[in-house]
């Protein structure tokens, strides 16, 4: 009887392991605010002058870094004046919220770090500092993306 009971939870055991593996490719994602944040889609668009836009989507988001490049493990320095810059976007109710890397002050960087031309897809590191720049008095002044990270977001060339 022990031999049966035995096998029986052998048996048991066996079958209801499953393998629940999920897959996170491409991602995007990063601290906002030290909260855990991840688009549900992201793309690259690489345009004919060499630009970059990258853009992170959430159902009421939309993060975009523009950078002028995609040479790797350079660190492009986003706001300060120059035209590398973050812009994030929070749809609210009826309510559009903006926030935009500092014009005056450099306070972020983005980072490739592997730019796969054969599948098409571009990987890299972010953080940055983002400016309320709506009239909504209501929301946060700045947000920060810190330990930002996009792997294997597919790039799609833009047509002229």
């Amino acid at each position: 009887m022990k031999k049966i009971i035995l096998l029986i939870v052998v048996l048991f055991a066996v079958v209801s392991c499953e393998q629940d593996v999920r897959f996170n490719d491409p991602s995007f994602q990063a601290l906002k605010n030290d909260v855990f944040w991840r688009a549900i889609d992201s793309r690259a668009t690489l345009a004919s002058d060499g630009s970059l836009l990258i853009e992170a989507f959430t159902s009421n988001e939309v993060l975009s870094i523009k950078i002028h490049g995609i040479d790797q493990d350079i660190d492009y320095i986003l706001g300060g004046g120059n035209s590398e810059n973050a812009v994030y976007e929070l749809k609210e109710n009826l309510n559009m919220i903006i926030y935009r890397t500092d014009g005056t002050t450099a306070n972020g960087q983005i980072t490739i770090t592997k730019y796969n031309e054969v599948n098409e897809t571009i990987t890299g590191t972010f953080k940055f500092n983002v400016k309320n720049v709506s009239d909504s008095e209501l929301v946060n002044p700045i947000l920060s993306f810190r330990q930002g990270v996009f792997y294997n977001v597919p790039v799609k060339l833009q047509v002229p």
